[in-house]
């Protein structure tokens, strides 16, 4: 029973604690990890082996990673980076024909994640609050810019003068005019969700985002508090979520206001917090994937108030040429 982390990158966290929960199981298995440039990630280095893979956008890339799945007895996917989610779900029928389940939600709600306006519908339709959108010939400062398909904190913009704005910021179809939300009035959350297969909530985590690099959380802490009864209210059934998805919600300090951001349908790169504090999704996903076995609902079972402080570490690869 094998697993793969595509797009591996630096998720060293994420590996080991797929790899100390497979052994536990199945004390044969291994955890894959695979990238474009293997031989230079990180979590690829600290897997029990690695492949390389094309860029996603070249043609053969499904061509290699299915053989490369049937090499290594390889029968799960787990994916970490968005621009390769929607190629997945929309590939599963083909991954399957080949023994090969990928956890990934369906086609149709990965897209909905991947278009910022389509995501703001689906909380409304859940009646959850968004940030308003305003048109660019009518907007209200100050104001919060990103692109409807953005990630990593990529071309956003907060603009307190009018001044600030360019031709770029009307001219990019792409580029959404946002009421700004105040981080003197709101607190950010990143709240780790795990849902079933059968699509049903089974675990909420919210991690307070205390320092940020390069659009991941270097320093968080586990809260719990009104997010964890409202999301389990609000979202507890979702059409076509599977496996662990990161949500972001900004909390008001005084009142009962929530606004919810985005999801990214996938592990996060601060999931690892929450695997400490007791959210044990990798086990919850080889339980459900090889076992078979149901999740029950497991709201309670996390450290609250665990904070976390990341630090560089070194990774050492002897003989390399280059």
């Amino acid at each position: 029973m094998n697993i793969l982390i595509s797009s591996a990158g630096r998720r060293v966290s994420l590996v080991r604690a797929f790899q100390k929960e497979l052994k536990k199981l199945f004390p044969d298995g291994k955890v894959y990890a695979a990238d474009a440039d293997p031989v230079l990630s990180g979590a690829c280095q600290i897997a029990d082996g690695y492949f390389k893979v094309p860029y996603l956008s070249d043609s053969n890339y499904f061509e290699v990673l299915i053989q490369e799945c049937q090499d290594n007895d390889i029968q799960l996917i787990v994916p970490t980076i968005d621009t390769e989610l929607l190629m997945l779900a929309e590939n599963r029928e083909l991954l399957e024909e080949n023994g090969i389940t990928p956890v990934i939600a369906s086609k149709e709600f990965v897209s909905k994640c991947r278009d910022k306006r389509e995501i703001h519908k689906f909380f409304e339709s859940h009646g959850v609050s968004v940030a308003k959108e305003f048109s660019k010939k009518e907007y209200q400062l100050p104001l919060f810019i990103k692109p409807i398909d953005g990630s990593r904190s990529v071309d956003t913009f907060l603009i307190n003068d009018e001044s600030e704005l360019t031709d770029y910021h009307f001219e990019n179809e792409k580029l959404m005019f946002l009421e700004y939300l105040d981080h003197n009035e709101f607190n950010e959350f990143t709240c780790d969700l795990y849902y079933g297969r059968d699509h049903q909530l089974k675990c909420v985590v919210p991690r307070k985002r205390l320092e940020v690099r390069d659009g991941e959380v270097y320093k968080a802490l586990t809260v719990y508090n009104k997010l964890v009864p409202y999301i389990r209210e609000k979202l507890a059934k979702v059409e076509g979520a599977v496996g662990c998805l990161t949500a972001q919600f900004f909390l008001h300090n005084e009142n009962d206001k929530i606004y919810a951001i985005e999801i990214n349908p996938r592990f996060g790169g601060g999931y690892p917090l929450s695997y400490l504090s007791g959210a044990n999704y990798p086990k919850w996903i080889i339980k459900e994937y090889f076992l078979g076995e149901a999740i029950e609902e497991s709201f309670d079972i996390w450290e609250k108030d665990l904070l976390m402080i990341r630090y560089d570490d070194e990774i050492l690869v002897h003989g390399y040429k280059g």
